[in-house]
């Protein structure tokens, strides 16, 4: 199921406080609704409540990580733009590898995460 409308927040899922805190702020400064998610299986929940415009992903999490949260979501039948965020050195070939529209090797700076955002916001 493809999602439309544009009061849907932005999701971003990172296991790492700090990195959701940053992220929020950034997102909500420029005027988007954000949502976080500590892990995979929070992520979930807060799409059955409120489904996303856009995902932003770290892949390494406990609970249920990347890889198989993005397999959850093509389950459910659920397609909402992904954008990985991680530390590791191979982050274009895991975005590859889960289907994702982007990627953000950490650290990374916050105008590449706006402009991310911007485009794939709504797409």
């Amino acid at each position: 199921m493809t999602m439309a409308g544009e009061n849907r927040p932005i999701l971003v899922v990172d296991d790492d406080e700090a990195i959701r805190r940053i992220v929020l702020d950034v997102l909500e400064w420029e005027g988007y609704r954000v949502e976080v998610a500590g892990d995979g299986l929070e992520a979930l929940d807060l799409i059955d409540r409120s489904p996303p415009s856009l995902i932003l992903l770290d892949m390494r999490m406990p609970v249920l990580d990347g890889w198989e949260f993005v397999q959850e979501l093509t389950k459910r039948g659920v397609r909402v733009p992904i954008i990985v965020m991680t530390a590791a050195v191979n982050a274009q070939q895991w975005a590859t590898d889960i289907g994702a529209d982007a990627y953000l090797a950490k650290p990374f700076d916050l105008v590449d995460l706006i402009d991310l955002v911007a485009r794939l916001h709504l797409r």
